[in-house]
């Protein structure tokens, strides 16, 4: 395994890769990997010749006040795990490789990144889209690999790679839990154990509006209504959103169907989490 820190040493040797033929596969991370990264790397090497990492704390889509100074990192032991799981090449660019003295260009996805994630943090998924397709023009994957836990930011992803034209095929895998099915998250190294306790409320939410759901004839809101009660009894909790929404469109939805996706973000104590999950089967 290499690592590769500048953008035209990235570009050249993932152009004289496929000049020989061999199929790309890239995970794009910011780094503290977990059990759901590692199940993106796993899916990854089998599905490409070779397997591409990258390693970036994207200033661009944080916004002011955020946590980009105090994400967490840890280098070393992603390249121990990286090792592990099979990985080619980690891609870790610095700051000033991607964002050069006088950057100005932007790439912007209207429309479904107006709402849930990107109403509450104006600007975020634009720097993400940006980000996104500079590391794909940079690594020139033939496959990559996101998590379904970011449920917007892979359909904004998608749209993005249709909508520009891009020759590679977005993959989603389902969301990795801890055991007791809080969602795997980098930022949960933030919780304190009264608010890692307080965060399970998440998980549960979801569980029982799949059970209402599940019924058949519930409106949405009386579902978004039964979980919001479930998550304001926590005295560590506060709501950033609360969505039942299309999959493909995130439009608000009156009735739930086989598209309908509730979509959750609520900070626990100062940490803001987010989880998904589709409402029938």
């Amino acid at each position: 395994m290499k690592t590769i820190i500048s953008v035209k040493e990235m570009q050249q040797w993932s152009l004289q890769q496929k000049a020989a033929g061999k199929q790309i596969s890239f995970v794009p991370t910011m780094g503290f990997l977990h059990a759901g990264h590692l199940s993106l790397l796993e899916e990854g090497r089998n599905q490409g010749d070779l397997l591409v990492l990258s390693i970036f704390v994207n200033p661009t889509q944080f916004g002011v006040g955020e946590d980009f100074e105090d994400y967490p990192r840890d280098l070393k032991a992603d390249a121990e795990l990286a090792a592990k799981a099979g990985v080619d090449v980690i891609f870790a660019p610095p700051a000033t490789q991607m964002y050069p003295q006088g950057y100005a260009s932007w790439v912007d996805v209207e429309g479904i990144t107006e709402v849930l994630c990107g109403a509450s943090r104006p600007g975020h998924f634009r720097g993400v889209t940006t980000v996104v397709s500079k590391l794909f023009n940079i690594v020139q994957p033939d496959i990559a690999f996101f998590g379904n836990k970011d449920f917007q930011q892979l359909t904004v992803i998608k749209r993005m790679v249709i909508d520009l034209n891009m020759p590679l095929e977005i993959v989603g895998l389902p969301i990795v839990r801890e055991a007791d099915n809080l969602a795997m998250s980098s930022r949960n190294s933030y919780l304190s154990a009264p608010e890692r306790f307080q965060a399970l409320c998440l998980s549960r939410a979801l569980a029982h509006a799949r059970q209402l759901a599940a019924q058949g004839g519930v409106k949405a809101s009386e579902v978004l209504n039964a979980v919001r009660e479930m998550i304001t009894a926590k005295d560590l909790t506060r709501i950033d959103y609360l969505k039942i929404c299309h999959q493909s469109s995130l439009l608000d939805q009156e009735f739930i169907d086989a598209d309908s996706v509730l979509l959750l973000a609520v900070y626990v104590g100062k940490t803001r989490l987010i989880d998904n999950g589709f409402l029938l089967d």
